[in-house]
């Protein structure tokens, strides 16, 4: 499960929310020179762009102020897309009988990457049907996590 920064939670999560919008998650990611900070959101009826620059200049007030940054970054906001990510237990679960890839921080069973259904979750695996086997990947060693799009 992505390891987020939890005090940028914190301090995003209440903001999102007050602006009628989820807060999904977080990844701050190093890029060259600097950062790149990417918020997801969503909302009932999906997200637009309008949606992406109301949340975006909220947040930018709140980074300014609050600076919890250091050096330089670049704030994206977006929606989840088609590929979404999944950040929380609970969003793993709501999305059981989907196709997900899963990237591992380490090794399970000889590999790091999964492609297949999501089978079950609970409060420390999920269970992935890859392959025609089952697979049970505790949280604490995936990396990421995202939805396969089904065409």
């Amino acid at each position: 499960m992505y390891r987020q920064n939890q005090a940028l939670l914190d301090l995003f999560e209440p903001e999102v929310a007050a602006i009628g919008y989820e807060l999904l998650g977080i990844e701050l990611t190093q890029n060259g020179n600097g950062s790149i900070l990417r918020v997801y959101i969503d909302k009932e009826g999906g997200i637009d762009v309008d949606d992406c620059v109301a949340v975006s200049r909220q947040l930018t007030g709140i980074l300014d102020v609050e600076d919890p940054i250091s050096g330089h970054y670049d704030l994206e906001v977006s929606s989840p897309g088609l590929d979404r990510p999944l950040f929380t237990i609970e969003q793993y679960k709501k999305f059981i009988g989907e196709t997900v890839k899963v990237k591992l921080y380490e090794k399970l069973n000889g590999r790091k990457r999964f492609i297949g259904v999501l089978n079950a979750v609970d409060e420390e695996e999920v269970v992935i049907d890859c392959e025609d086997e089952e697979y049970k990947v505790p949280f604490r060693l995936i990396e990421r996590a995202r939805l396969v799009p089904q065409f």
